[in-house]
């Protein structure tokens, strides 16, 4: 059984899954922040492929997808340095990106090095849901890989539905229709939207994501999804001074027990 699927299968509720940029801070840190994650507690990472026009992304994370290219980091670099994480990093992890870098690489191709390595699902956010069921669904599925499809706010009933049943492993339940990045509370407007999304009794998990940043918005969507996923304000952790273990450890407790 995928990863994915194991964990939503044995935790309901609290799913926290963080998402950081490889290459960043530095070219060589996308293990050691694997690592650091799954030792502070987080239940499943997402690992962003840096890209040069990241446009859904807020401003802390295109500065880091800046800086991972700058230090090097390309998809062939990142494929080598996940070679056997696995025999140490045991939660769920997904690979997150926009779709022409992966395109560039060949597709099957990069389907093929994500099962070798262990990887459990993609998102690419810019994959349109018909290329996807024509082209791609039968390739990923056969390499074992979840494709996670995003909703918003002006997302309709009906493409939800389409998106449910089109997605596996969770749904990414976009919080507002800006770009990432931190941001204070959660409005009733997007309660609203999340009450909207479980009186439809979807059959897919959801995770809500763009200005999740600690411990209040984390319980706040939890109450109305099975976890959430927190980007830009990890981004910010890691661009503090010190260990990068110690800098993860503070961040994934303050986020689940507000300390």
């Amino acid at each position: 059984m995928n990863k994915i699927d194991k964990l939503f299968e044995s935790k309901k509720k609290g799913v926290l899954n963080v998402y950081f940029t490889a290459g960043y801070p530095n070219l060589d840190d996308t293990v050691s922040v694997l690592e650091s994650l799954q030792e502070a507690g987080a239940d499943m990472i997402e690992i962003g492929m840096p890209y040069s026009d990241p446009v859904a992304d807020g401003p802390t994370i295109q500065a880091s997808n800046d800086k991972a290219l700058a230090n090097g980091m390309t998809i062939p670099k990142l494929l080598e340095q996940l070679k056997g994480f696995r025999e140490r990093v045991h939660i769920p992890v997904v690979m997150m990106g926009y779709v022409n870098p992966v395109m560039q690489y060949g597709i099957e191709r990069f389907c093929a090095a994500c099962e070798e390595l262990g990887i459990d699902g993609l998102i690419l956010p810019d994959l349109p849901m018909q290329v996807y069921r024509d082209e791609y669904k039968d390739l990923m599925e056969s390499h074992k890989l979840h494709n996670i499809f995003l909703i918003t706010p002006q997302t309709t009933n009906e493409r939800i539905k389409e998106i449910d049943e089109n997605s596996s492993g969770f749904i990414y339940v976009v919080s507002d229709a800006s770009i990432t990045g931190a941001k204070k509370g959660i409005s009733e407007e997007q309660i609203s939207y999340f009450k909207r999304l479980n009186d439809m009794k979807l059959e897919q998990p959801t995770l809500i994501g763009f200005g999740i940043s600690d411990h209040e918005t984390f319980s706040t969507a939890c109450e109305y999804a099975n976890g959430a996923i927190i980007g830009s304000a990890f981004i910010k952790a890691l661009s503090q001074e010190g260990e990068i273990k110690t800098n993860t450890s503070n961040f994934v407790t303050g986020v689940l027990k507000g300390e």
